[in-house]
């Protein structure tokens, strides 16, 4: 992934996802031929580990009519081959190059833009596995570390918190994996990386400098870099506006709301510019893309 320069990604809310009217307020149109499709987990293909209903029948009416679909996470929480091995389990085949996360284009950016410094990570062992085997060198103490990556870490705590807060004030460069409020789960949802990344430049004053995850830059051109696709030949399906509809809506991509994850009707019918395609779950994607007399997977 060629390139890589740093981003001023700075997260917001969902609610923040509305861009300035002088932006623009027409969605991309739908392809006239989907290639492929940049489909979100959490939320839109399941919740807490089970599948939406009609995913997996969706998922692979779409493949078997040609349409390749990546699957492209910002949870840091497993690597490609866990999600692979995770999707596989719930009868959608799958292999790691099928799979995108904010970990593995977070441990990209580290290696093009920060080779062999030092690392202190606000994050889970998965992750601490993917970042050194991308060549970072992670550190144990603040006073070590050059750079600070914030993430989704379920063991954040004040200690933790305190170390990566004497680092940025130290002068350490800061970045995240995901800009992510929360998680959906089954019944609701947890908090994510987007609250740790607001408690560090809270206290510390600084922004961070780079973002990994949806809807950054660098999470598209991966994307579509894997694909070997333009913008105009895929759908970016998800559902949050703030992550997965604005990476779309940034460059020029159709997308496709799902209803199943933290957003409702309500707030679907308020967004401006709408999304390409507003969809109760990711069981109608099919018949949005392929059309009513698509014919079901044999």
């Amino acid at each position: 992934m060629p390139g890589l320069a740093v981003m001023n990604e700075t997260p917001t809310p969902d609610s923040a996802a509305v861009p300035d009217p002088a932006a623009g307020l027409e969605a991309a149109a739908a392809p006239e031929r989907c290639r492929a499709v940049i489909c979100d987990l959490d939320g839109t293909v399941y919740l807490s580990g089970r599948p939406v209903p009609g995913a997996v029948e969706a998922l692979a009416r779409l493949r078997a009519d040609g349409v390749r679909v990546l699957f492209v996470s910002n949870n840091p929480l497993r690597d490609p081959g866990s999600y692979a091995e995770r999707l596989t389990g719930l009868g959608i085949p799958a292999t790691t190059d099928d799979v995108l996360t904010s970990g593995v284009v977070m441990g990209r950016w580290l290696a093009e833009e920060t080779p062999g410094a030092k690392v202190y990570l606000l994050g889970e062992e998965s992750l601490r596995r993917e970042l050194t085997a991308a060549g970072a060198v992670l550190v144990d103490t603040g006073d070590q570390a050059e750079v600070v990556v914030a993430s989704f870490d379920r063991t954040f705590r004040y200690e933790t918190w305190l170390e990566a807060f004497n680092a940025l004030r130290a002068g350490a460069r800061f970045v995240a994996t995901n800009p992510d409020p929360t998680c959906p789960v089954e019944g609701g949802e947890v908090p994510d990386c987007g609250g740790v990344i607001a408690a560090l430049e809270t206290t510390t004053g600084r922004r961070v400098e780079a973002v990994a995850g949806k809807p950054s830059p660098l999470m598209l051109t991966a994307a579509l870099e894997r694909l070997g696709c333009s913008p105009a030949e895929v759908v970016v399906v998800g559902d949050r506006p703030g992550t997965d509809i604005e990476l779309g809506r940034r460059g020029g991509v159709a997308t496709a709301l799902v209803l199943t994850g933290i957003t409702d009707q309500a707030a679907a019918a308020a967004l401006r510019p709408a999304p390409t395609f507003v969809l109760d779950s990711i069981a109608e994607l099919p018949d949005a893309l392929l059309g009513q007399n698509a014919q079901d997977t044999p």
